[in-house]
């Protein structure tokens, strides 16, 4: 038996101690669940334990059979390395341990100390003597993967430097490694640059500007993981919120967190988190675009403080019997009282109730000089008082978001006073229903309207936030939809990811900082991120050639990828060079996307189907077959091994930021790229 051979064997049987230890620790969680170890514990207390104890034992017999390590820390004897001085780590995806007392045969890749498997280096090797990286493979029962190499690196100070950028033979087969099905984590691959995102504190909000391939998503959704690690009890009072741009997108992203030992997180859109009900109408672009535009805002806040009472204070006195008296508040008074609550600016809810508490506090100042303290019950009979909650309902009046806002898409002469000096009659016209519902009750709601209802509810009554919100995709946010990431995350932080270039919507941010100022975090920090690991140089040099047209400013991205394959061809018959290029890449390794402009992609998907070649939709991630033929409109974020971009020209001709969606295409792919044509490419991409 070779050294290596023996070492293999021996790290062999470690993970199946490690494999024995996890299994006794969830036998154990399912021991604590059926004795009730919360029963000392009372009330909510015992609740929550229980809880807790419930969800620790499920997470545990649901973690896959995966390796439970990648890489293991050797750290030096000498004293600089302090209290890791001649130890040994293993670093996985979860804490595994005998005993919770004993000490962890797996490191958790979040603990403090795993971070130096990131960091260390042969310029800065932070005390690490070696750092292993492990290779696994599928086992021969194609079920649990086997161990079947291991890279050692020497980091100490005598240690040779490696070539800038170089990576070894693990790390990039496993960064390499071909994409089937959803997406996995990168815990086995982050780097440097990437860990001090991952590991930003809670307070932190800041901005990833990604081009295709860094990254930024894994980093995204690997810092929700670490913040739930190192906050937990902060992070489960708020909650944490991942947003990504559509439920296809949800689909790919669904399993990282979970194999990071994380559940419960919400995973959502922005326009199923501001949904107050069904979708049911469908705007026109040129409506779409005012409706997202933050100058709406400003609208809204007119429209809805409009119904508030006559700023002049024409109140009707108000007078209330009690008994054999009759307490009595003039409507200068009562015109203070609003004027007061108007200038606190408060949700509009709770200046209702500010101008009903203070104008029952009047009577019962006067009460209480003629009669002494009054108890609660004397004052809710006040309040109730039909005379007070008449005066409360005509001075700062119950309404709802669909109230407000139906009234302002059916009455021209109410959207003139809210848009005086904010929108344009052009704008205005773009807004009025050409047909008025019976009632509020009955109105259609489109899209954008759901965001506008937002903003009105969070001008009534403010939501409760989270403690953190990841957004992916943020370029493609409207300033409204930004507005309403702000208010779930007033008391918390934002991780906001996207790239500029990869901007499609009609609103699409154009620059970060006046939408970090919308999402309410305008001294967030934009970090770039420009080194890929995932896309082939030879893609993103093309890929870059369309930047110069894009109208952003973004620094072009480079990659440390050598290997993958760039094919550029002019076709008479699209749909037969199709049907060969998918099957030629069948024959090797890997998942195949067949991307092009949406009217074109039945066509295509029939032109494949004749061939006798399987296809799947884009959201449906159990599909056997490995081919998915998919609109450009849904491509990003996904990945495949081998892209074939169907007529370059009909992508970018399809919409007003059509060169973005091409730009986006050209960069789903990890391993090969096939563009096929049979009209001119756009001038920017020749």
């Amino acid at each position: 038996m070779t050294p290596l051979d023996r070492e293999l064997s021996q790290e062999r049987a470690y993970h199946e101690a490690c494999r024995a230890a996890l299994a006794g620790m969830a036998e154990g969680a399912d021991e604590r669940v059926v004795t009730g170890e919360n029963a000392f514990a009372s009330g909510a207390d015992a609740e929550v334990l229980g809880y807790q104890l419930r969800s620790w034992a499920k997470e545990l017999r649901q973690e896959p059979d995966s390796p439970l390590f990648f890489g293991r820390l050797d750290f030096e004897d000498g004293g600089a390395c302090g209290d890791h001085a001649g130890q040994r780590y293993y670093i996985g995806r979860r804490r595994i341990s005998e005993h919770p007392s004993a000490p962890p045969l797996v490191v958790d890749w979040r603990a403090p100390v795993s971070r130096t498997f990131y960091q260390a280096g042969s310029r800065d090797p932070l005390g690490v003597a070696v750092r292993r990286r492990f290779g696994w493979a599928p086992g021969s029962l194609g079920a649990a993967e086997d161990l079947t190499g291991m890279e050692d690196e020497r980091l100490g100070t005598a240690a040779p430097a490696p070539e800038d950028g170089a990576v070894g033979g693990i790390l990039a087969a496993e960064i390499e490694r071909p994409r089937v099905g959803p997406m996995r984590d990168i815990a086995a691959t982050i780097q440097p640059e990437q860990d001090d995102l991952v590991r930003s504190e809670l307070g932190r909000s800041l901005c990833v500007q990604g081009a295709p391939g860094t990254g930024k998503t894994a980093v995204g959704l690997h810092r929700a993981a670490y913040l739930l690690y190192t906050y937990p009890q902060r992070i489960q009072r708020g909650g944490l919120l991942v947003l990504g741009p559509n439920r296809t997108f949800l689909h790919y992203i669904a399993q990282v967190l979970p194999a990071l030992g994380e559940i419960d997180i919400r995973q959502s859109t922005v326009d199923d988190e501001v949904a107050r009900g069904p979708v049911r109408a469908v705007d026109d672009e040129a409506a779409a675009v005012v409706k997202h535009d933050a100058r709406m805002a400003r609208v809204l806040h007119r429209a809805l403080y409009a119904r508030v009472g006559d700023p002049a204070g024409r109140f009707e006195a108000v007078e209330v019997a009690d008994g054999s008296y009759r307490w009595r508040v003039s409507g200068g008074e009562l015109a203070r009282i609003v004027e007061e609550v108007r200038a606190e600016a408060p949700p509009y809810a709770v200046g209702r109730e500010r101008v009903r508490s203070r104008a029952v506090r009047v009577i019962q100042l006067e009460a209480e000089r003629r009669a002494g303290p009054m108890n609660n019950t004397w004052l809710q009979r006040i309040s109730r008082a039909r005379p007070v909650s008449a005066f409360v309902d005509a001075a700062w009046p119950k309404v709802t978001p669909e109230e407000v806002l139906a009234a302002l898409f059916t009455d021209p002469d109410a959207l003139a006073a809210a848009a005086d000096g904010v929108l344009g009659a052009e704008e205005q016209k773009r807004l009025l229903w050409s047909r008025a519902p019976r009632s509020y009750k009955s109105a259609k709601w489109s899209a954008a309207d759901q965001v506008l209802l937002d903003e009105l509810a969070g001008l009534v009554e403010r939501p409760q936030g989270y403690g953190h919100i990841v957004v992916d995709e943020a370029q493609d946010l409207s300033p409204m939809q930004c507005r309403a990431v702000a208010r779930r995350s007033g008391f918390g932080s934002l991780t906001v990811l996207g790239d500029l270039a990869q901007g499609t919507t009609p609103w699409a941010a154009r620059d970060w900082p006046e939408w970090l100022a919308h999402l309410g975090k305008p001294d967030a920090p934009v970090v770039p991120l420009t080194t890929g690991f995932r896309v082939p140089a030879a893609i993103v040099t093309l890929a870059n050639g369309l930047l110069g047209a894009l109208d952003v400013a973004v620094p072009p991205s480079r990659s440390l990828r050598r290997d993958g394959e760039l094919a550029v061809r002019r076709v008479e018959d699209v749909r037969a060079a199709l049907v060969d290029s998918v099957r030629a890449a069948l024959a090797r390794e890997g998942s195949v996307g067949v991307i092009a402009h949406d009217a074109d992609v039945p066509e295509l998907r029939a032109a494949l189907a004749e061939a006798g070649v399987a296809t799947a939709e884009a959201d449906d991630l159990t599909a056997a077959a490995r081919v998915t033929v998919l609109p450009a409109t849904v491509a990003k974020g996904l990945e495949y091994d081998h892209v074939v971009a169907v007529e370059p020209a009909a992508i970018a001709e399809a919409e007003e930021r059509g060169l973005h969606r091409l730009y986006v295409v050209l960069t789903r792919a990890v391993s090969r790229l096939e563009v096929l044509h049979s009209r001119p490419l756009p001038p920017a991409l020749r």
